[in-house]
């Protein structure tokens, strides 16, 4: 009975883990990824596991530290000072932000393709808060109960799209290679592999134990780089990267991987199916990082849930979102980008290393649980994640063409 209990337990932790990772980013992997082609950017998928998982790996042993601290703030705080704790918080706020920024444009995105006559481009985004926001406001607990039923979405049709669309596939698409262009997609990755947030939660979870924590955290995060693998095969196998409606084209105009399907598929049930795999993959996510956010500002700005607090927190996470669609209403994959180079690389990347590095030798802290490598694995992965800061910020400012295709 106790192996039972036990295993049960460590399944729920996985898909905790796996339901964390997998939405929204899945979508724009195979359009950032596109240039690249299939095998490079499964090399990438692998890349950015190892890390997610690692930096996971870390957060853990951190949370096994400070037991009761289910708050990255507050422990960046414990090991960094104040610096930690003020780049924490701008991070947060910083990653929190561009996520909603891509879910909020990739949600309106989805709404005017179902409604083209009565909703434009520009009041897409404004149309989606104004349905979606009142369950933000409504609060957690009616979010968690309606995101069962999303999440049952979710993986439905995904599974139904991977039945459908595999007799379609075109093996010739799959074997452009471009390994220079695959790191287009790198910033992407990291958003779609991330999780990290929710290992302070894993850890109390568990009850502290590192072995089955960790076991969760490894299976939790392998489980998104399968989905994501046969998702590429799918997205990539079907659609063309260059030509008139193409992957490329729909990376320049900032569409998810869907919308280019219904360009080149010769069943319309596959399409259909798809653009309720966007819905649902990006409504999950929206509702995660909008409840998310509204606890992260509700804590840290000490306002109480009541009706009016709840309606300025919904005010704050809504509106400066919607006045940068304002600008251009197509950021999904540009928000996402900046959430993943950016947001996640030196939040969920950086900052369990240099937490796990200060702890251990500035501090002296000893813990039943030690990721192995010792400084030299802490340096490679904090030299990683350097290397894809610089690699977003020349791409962001072009300050070069080196990654323009030919």
């Amino acid at each position: 009975m106790y192996q039972k209990e036990h295993f049960g337990r460590l399944i729920k932790g996985a898909l905790l883990i796996a339901g964390t990772s997998i939405g929204g980013g899945m979508l724009a992997l195979p359009v950032e990824m596109a240039l690249g082609g299939f095998v490079p950017s499964i090399f990438i998928y692998f890349l950015t596991w190892w890390l997610m998982a690692s930096t996971g790996l870390l957060l853990l042993e951190v949370s096994i530290w400070f037991k009761g601290e289910a708050n990255l703030v507050t422990m960046a705080e414990k090991t960094l000072g104040t610096f930690g704790k003020v780049a924490a918080w701008a991070l947060y706020l910083f990653l929190f932000y561009m996520l909603t920024l891509a879910y909020v444009t990739g949600c309106g995105g989805l709404l005017r393709s179902a409604f083209p006559e009565l909703v434009s481009e520009a009041m897409a985004p404004f149309a989606f808060v104004f349905f979606f926001g009142p369950f933000v406001f409504a609060g957690a607990r009616l979010v968690s109960r309606l995101n069962l039923f999303m999440m049952a979405g979710l993986f439905f049709f995904y599974f139904l799209f991977v039945w459908l669309g595999a007799s379609q596939i075109q093996p010739a698409l799959l074997t452009r290679m471009d390994w220079r262009l695959s790191l287009i997609g790198l910033p992407v990755a990291f958003t779609a592999f991330a999780y990290q947030g929710i290992v302070p939660t894993i850890a109390h979870y568990f009850k502290y134990e590192p072995r089955p924590a960790r076991f969760a955290i490894l299976i939790g995060s392998g489980l998104p780089f399968f989905a994501y693998v046969v998702w590429q095969a799918l997205i990539m196998g079907i659609i063309p990267v260059d030509g008139a409606g193409g992957l490329h084209e729909a990376m320049l105009k900032g569409q998810n991987a869907v919308v280019p399907l219904k360009n080149f598929l010769h069943d319309g049930r596959i399409y259909v199916v798809g653009q309720f795999f966007s819905f649902f993959a990006l409504i999950t996510s929206f509702f995660g990082v909008a409840i998310g956010l509204q606890d992260f500002l509700a804590d840290g700005l000490k306002v109480k849930k009541t009706a009016k607090g709840r309606f300025f927190l919904c005010l704050a996470i809504f509106i400066p979102p919607l006045l940068v669609t304002l600008y251009d209403p197509n950021m999904f994959l540009i928000a996402l980008s900046l959430a993943g180079g950016v947001g996640c690389a030196l939040l969920l990347g950086l900052l369990p290393v240099l937490m796990v590095f200060s702890g251990r030798y500035r501090l002296g802290i000893k813990g039943p649980y030690q990721f192995f490598g010792g400084k030299p694995l802490l340096i490679a992965l904090a030299v990683f994640v350097v290397v894809e800061l610089l690699l977003q910020i020349v791409a962001q400012l072009g300050l070069t063409n080196w990654m323009s295709p030919a």
